[in-house]
């Protein structure tokens, strides 16, 4: 599916949107309709500078702390930086994630809901959420089981919640393509648009299968050491 030409961008950053570009013409879509998202979890500013210096400017971190920590002074250099929260989030932390993210893509329970309504309204901020959804069913993920997908949708909408779509992370070392088409459907069904779904390994797959976010680290910033 990738364009050789892409494997010979000159950069991480040129290669993944090339990349992105290539799927979005086989797809029939728009590139510019996919939000790719550069998870910076882990990583200093003097590995992010690089990409924020290309043009990049949607990242995404997995902890409230590490972002309050390294993104206060990249944003005030860099305003229009946005950041989205991708990982776990505790109740406790809802009115820091509120402040400091742009968008939350972890709304897995009915009690993080009622912390992240309270954060809002107190912030005067409405921040656009996705609905993880435990795709896979297992026990040692977050998100949502899909038989309490419904009830945490209606419940986040009668709280006046800017519920934007679904998010994923399938299970490792299988297939991805199936789980994909699942939160697609889960997203139709209930009448949303954004589909978070897609890391390094698989945003081809799931652009192809109707991602509109894609959240890619180890392609954009090499492997943790």
């Amino acid at each position: 599916m990738t364009d050789p030409e892409a494997l010979q961008a000159s950069t991480p950053l040129a290669s993944i949107r090339a990349r992105i570009a290539h799927t979005a013409t086989i797809a029939r879509r728009k590139a510019e309709d996919v939000t790719l998202i550069a998870i910076s979890k882990t990583r200093p500013a003097e590995a992010i500078l690089p990409l924020i210096a290309e043009g990049q400017r949607v990242f995404g971190e997995n902890r409230v702390q590490e972002a309050e920590a390294k993104w206060p002074a990249l944003q005030e250099a860099y305003p229009d930086i946005r950041l989205h929260l991708v990982g776990q989030l505790q109740s406790n932390k809802a009115e820091e994630a509120v402040r400091r993210f742009d968008c939350i893509h972890s709304l897995d329970r009915p009690s993080l809901l009622t912390a992240l309504a309270k954060a809002m309204d107190k912030a005067d901020r409405r921040v656009p959420l996705f609905l993880q959804v435990n795709i896979g069913a297992e026990d040692q993920k977050g998100g949502c089981a899909i038989g309490d997908l419904p009830a945490l949708l209606r419940e986040a909408r009668n709280a006046d919640l800017p519920v934007i779509g679904l998010m994923c992370v399938p299970p490792a070392g299988i297939e991805a393509a199936p789980f994909f088409a699942l939160l697609a459907k889960l997203a139709d069904d209930h009448g949303l648009a954004g589909r978070s779904m897609g890391m390094s390994e698989d945003f081809e797959t799931a652009m192809m299968l109707g991602a509109t976010h894609v959240r890619v680290g180890s392609a954009l910033f090499g492997a943790r050491g």
